[in-house]
């Protein structure tokens, strides 16, 4: 099937044309992934007989599916410009980032709300954007399946919660940008996204 046509299935208006011309351009071979819990989209540089491999998470809404997209390319692109000598989220990144939004910017594909936060995110360089909670939950408020889900930052102190795979917590203060919280069962201590979906355990 034309790559195109695939691609309207999974982005904003307009967006599809630029991004299969990328993949022909770079030689890229984009896969549309399962859902991952632990990111939203991967690139792997070459290696050995395999070409650029960029990965996306089929269940984003459409416009966290194409910020996903351009992120992925922006370090395919600065992998072909500094290879493996450079930090992998620094300026170089940043600044092709930006460079590969602006098309879309000029589409005006994106909601008013998320390109601002893009823009932001794109202006502080402290920020990384896999950590960038500005822009996680500008594009979370477009996906319809997470809107009412429950959330570290959502729970009281001292709420005790659940994992999917389920391990038990304990929320504690809130360390920096990250909560501590304890696995009630070890007593360990983890650090956990204010955004992480979690389950609330009811205690007797």
């Amino acid at each position: 099937m034309d790559k195109v046509k695939v691609l309207e299935k999974y982005v904003p208006d307009g967006a599809a044309p630029l991004l299969a011309k990328w993949i022909d351009y770079f030689k890229c071979e984009f896969k549309i992934s399962r859902s991952r819990n632990s990111k939203f989209g991967d690139y792997r540089p070459p290696f050995q007989n395999k070409g650029h491999r960029i990965s996306v998470n089929h269940n984003l809404n459409p416009y966290a599916f194409l910020v996903t997209t351009v992120h992925e390319f922006a370090h395919l692109y600065t992998w072909n410009q500094h290879k493996h000598l450079i930090k992998p989220h620094g300026a170089e990144w940043k600044a092709n980032f930006k460079k590969m939004m602006q098309p879309f910017f000029e589409q005006r594909v994106f909601p008013a709300d998320i390109q601002t936060a893009i823009t932001a995110y794109l202006n502080n360089p402290a920020a990384s954007s896999c950590s960038d909670l500005n822009l996680y939950r500008a594009l979370r408020k477009y996906d319809a399946a997470h809107s009412s889900a429950t959330t570290v930052e959502k729970l009281p102190l001292k709420a005790v919660f659940k994992l999917k795979d389920g391990r038990v917590f304990r929320k504690e203060e809130q360390l920096r940008k990250r909560f501590k919280c304890v696995e009630v069962s070890t007593r360990r201590v983890y650090l956990f996204s204010p955004v992480a979906e979690v389950e609330v355990v009811e205690v007797a």
